[in-house]
């Protein structure tokens, strides 16, 4: 039984960098914007549904204008700074990164620098039974949202007519500007999209490991394995990913519990070693 707790725990905590990385596979798989300052979105949108439901906010209100608040706080920074370096990755890196200390040093600044636990959602307290197996429910639920959300988002991408335009914005900007497409608007409520995701995976994810100033860039270098591992600008083969990263990690630190990281890039190294597209990389919009 113990194992199949483990295997849960695994799950939960793909679940958990699927969430994350979903909003990364947008912005950096599909929109190909090097966003580090991914993990600081993260913690943007978990420290602000924190703040608030801790002033007595209902949580859902909370949660809402976390996610709300660090989309908008993306979609800013695309406007203002990253359209102007389109393509260019090495400025992407240097201005991301910079983001990402400023907002992790006012975070710093404002909470201190120990770790928070922000609220588990209202009715997931609590275990749940099945048959011998005592489990709790909110990493249930945790994995039912990412396997939802995956097919949602990958639903959004290939059969609308907004990820129809996305696909298109992505693959060629000036045709898709001579057909009548307004490729910098796309491109900002995509980030805005990615960064909002981000958030809520701050939101949820917060209840699961706490956050502390310095967690967004463990979180970023987590998914970014995860999209780069499942392929470049496919949804499922983040699922899949992160699924797989979170079994790894934690078999990893039951069974090796001195080379748990070691497991772990090595099982991803072996991946892009035979596949170096990932699992299931074959381009935009997958």
């Amino acid at each position: 039984m113990s194992w199949l707790t483990h295997t849960l725990n695994g799950l939960a905590y793909g679940s958990l960098l699927f969430l994350v990385a979903s909003g990364l596979t947008i912005t950096f798989g599909l929109m190909r914007t090097v966003n580090l300052a991914h993990g600081a979105f993260y913690l943007l949108g978990g420290y602000l549904a924190y703040d608030l439901a801790t002033r007595g906010t209902d949580y859902w209100l909370a949660m809402a204008i976390g996610v709300v608040g660090a989309a908008v706080a993306g979609m800013i920074a695309q406007r203002l700074l990253l359209h102007r370096i389109a393509g260019q990755e090495l400025p992407q890196i240097v201005l991301t990164l910079g983001l990402a200390l400023v907002i992790g040093d006012q975070i710093l600044a404002h909470y201190g620098g120990d770790p928070i636990s922000p609220p588990t959602p209202p009715g997931l307290t609590g275990p749940v039974e099945l048959g011998a197996l005592v489990f709790p429910k909110f990493r249930l639920v945790l994995i039912g949202i990412a396997v939802g959300l995956a097919l949602l988002v990958s639903a959004l991408l290939r059969y609308t007519p907004i990820g129809a335009k996305v696909r298109a914005a992505v693959d060629d900007q000036e045709m898709a500007r001579t057909v009548g497409i307004r490729v910098p608007l796309i491109f900002l409520l995509v980030f805005g999209l990615g960064t909002g995701l981000a958030a809520f995976a701050g939101v949820w994810g917060g209840a699961f490991t706490s956050l502390s100033p310095d967690s967004g860039f463990d979180v970023l270098l987590l998914a970014l394995v995860v999209v780069i591992a499942g392929g470049l600008g496919s949804i499922p083969g983040a699922l899949v990913a992160a699924l797989a990263v979170g079994l790894v990690e934690e078999f990893g630190r039951v069974l090796f519990p001195g080379w748990a990281m070691f497991t772990l890039y090595a099982a991803v190294a072996l991946v892009l070693a035979l596949r170096p597209q990932g699992l299931l990389g074959k381009g935009a919009a997958r």
